[in-house]
């Protein structure tokens, strides 16, 4: 069973680029959700988390999913080990 990682972002967004390159860096596969000129997009992330900004990391697998909503790359290796011990 693999691990999937959801990056909910938008151009322009330094948080988001700077994650991007932290996975791309770690050799960590993930899709890209951009947000930008999506409001209903932003609806979702207010009724699952609560906030409407980006970025958002979404960890999990088979329809389970994890969110994180600040960029805390600790919490967010966690919930990779968590889901799957070897991601690549």
């Amino acid at each position: 069973m693999s691990v999937k990682i959801l990056l909910w972002n938008r151009k322009g967004c330094h948080h988001c680029e700077e994650l991007k390159a932290y996975f791309h860096e770690k050799g960590y596969q993930y899709e890209s959700i951009d947000v930008e000129g999506r409001d209903y997009l932003r609806d979702l992330l207010e009724i699952k988390y609560g906030i409407r900004h980006v970025p958002v990391v979404e960890i999990g697998d088979e329809g389970q999913f994890k969110g994180v909503i600040e960029k805390d790359y600790e919490q967010i290796e966690k919930l990779i080990e968590d889901y799957s011990p070897i991601v690549k």
